[in-house]
C-alpha cells in the first residue's frame, strides 16, 4: 500500500480518521539513531506505528520497533507529542489520517536487526548523516528535538 504525506498543503485530502501512534528514537552505544527506509514511500523514518486497543503508548513503541526492526527496546524518556493538524497522511486504500504521535527515547536491550515487510533498509545513523537522508518534515522535527537535548519534551 502506498502512502503520501502532506504538510501544510491546501491540496491535501480531508482526513477521514484519527490514529494514535508512537515512535521511538532508538540509539546505540555510539549515539547513532536507528532509522528505517519505508517501503510505502521510500523515505527514512523513525520506527513506529499505530496503537492497538490492547497497547499502552510506550508499549506501542516497543511493539512497533520489534515488528519493524527485530530489536527489543526499553523506553528511556520522551521526545514529545506531535499533533499538528497540518500533517495529513493519505494511503492508497482510501484512508486519509491525522496522526497523534508520541515520540519516545529508547535503548536496545536485545533482539537482532532484521528488515520487515514495512522497510527496505535499516541502519543506525550518525547525527552528522541525517541531513543527507530523504525524510518527511515531521520525522526531521522529532529528530531535531531529540538532538537538542531539551530539558522538557516538545508539546505540539
Amino acid at each position: 500500500m502506498a502512502r503520501i504525506e502532506y504538510y501544510d498543503d491546501p491540496n491535501a485530502p480531508e482526513p477521514n480518521s484519527m490514529v494514535v501512534a508512537a515512535s521511538a528514537v532508538v540509539t546505540n552505544e555510539h549515539g547513532h539513531i536507528l532509522l528505517h527506509r519505508r517501503r510505502d514511500n521510500d523515505l527514512w523514518a523513525l520506527p513506529g506505528g499505530g496503537m492497538e486497543l490492547t497497547d499502552s503508548l510506550p508499549g506501542t513503541a516497543v511493539r512497533e520497533v520489534k515488528e519493524e526492526t527485530g530489536l527489543d527496546i526499553e523506553i528511556t524518556g520522551l521526545v514529545g507529542t506531535y499533533t499538528d493538524p497540518r500533517h495529513i497522511i493519505a494511503y492508497s486504500d482510501g484512508e486519509v489520517r491525522r496522526q497523534f504521535n508520541v515520540c519516545f527515547t529508547a535503548r536496545v536491550v536485545g533482539g537482532e536487526l532484521a528488515i520487515s515487510d514495512e522497510s527496505t533498509e535499516l541502519r543506525f545513523v550518525s547525527p552528522d548523516e541525517l541531513d543527507d537522508l530523504r525524510m518527511h518534515h515531521t520525522q526531521r522535527l522529532r529528530l531535531d528535538h531529540f538532538l537538542q537535548h531539551r530539558e522538557r519534551p516538545h508539546l505540539g
